[in-house]
Order: C-alpha cells, then sequence, then structure tokens
C-alpha cells in the first residue's frame, strides 16, 4: 500500500486520511495540486504458496474531479437537485496478475 503527501496507511490497510479535493465547482475546475503524479509501492505475500494458483491487482484512487453537471451549471445556468455531489473520485483497477507454478 501506497498513499500519497503526508498520509500513511492505516490500520484498516487504508490511507490514514483522503487525499485533498482541489474541485472548485462554481467555475467547473480543478487543479491537480495534490496527490502524486508518480507513486510506487512493493509488495510481498507473506502467506504466499509456491503450490497454489493464486493472483493479485493494484488498485488506485484518483484526486476528486468536478462532476459533469458542474459543467451545465457553468455553461448553461441550471441549478443543480439537493444531494448531487460536484466532484467524483475515480477508481481504477489493474487486470489480474496471476501467479501458478510450473
Amino acid at each position: 500500500m501506497a498513499c500519497t503527501g503526508n498520509r500513511g496507511p492505516a490500520a484498516d490497510h487504508r490511507c490514514d486520511a483522503p487525499v485533498g479535493n482541489t474541485v472548485d465547482p462554481e467555475n467547473a475546475t480543478y487543479t491537480n495540486a495534490t496527490g502524486a503524479p508518480v507513486l510506487g509501492a512493493y509488495r510481498t505475500d507473506p502467506d504466499f504458496d509456491p503450490d497454489q494458483h493464486a493472483f493479485s491487482y493494484a488498485r488506485v484512487i484518483e484526486i476528486p474531479t468536478q462532476r459533469w453537471t458542474a459543467y451545465d451549471v457553468r455553461v448553461f445556468g441550471v441549478s443543480v437537485p439537493d444531494g448531487i455531489p460536484a466532484s467524483v473520485q475515480d477508481r481504477d483497477y489493474t487486470l489480474p496478475i496471476w501467479y501458478t507454478s510450473s
């Protein structure tokens, strides 16, 4: 597990604080001033058994960006119903990394 900035891993295998949100909903913009452009980590599996088929994958949580409705507010001057967030935080996953012994 890797966390950006001054954040670190917590006991529940998540970062101990959320990444910052730089979304400006009134202007439908955001800045890339938080998070990290490159992030690396090294993982070992203490329960690794070379005789057992296994797979791993990596999960990335991206910085918040403005939701499409923010553009509608800015361009068309419409209002957004209550409860609709101004930003979204996308996730990405790698394809499975399979391990089999020969």
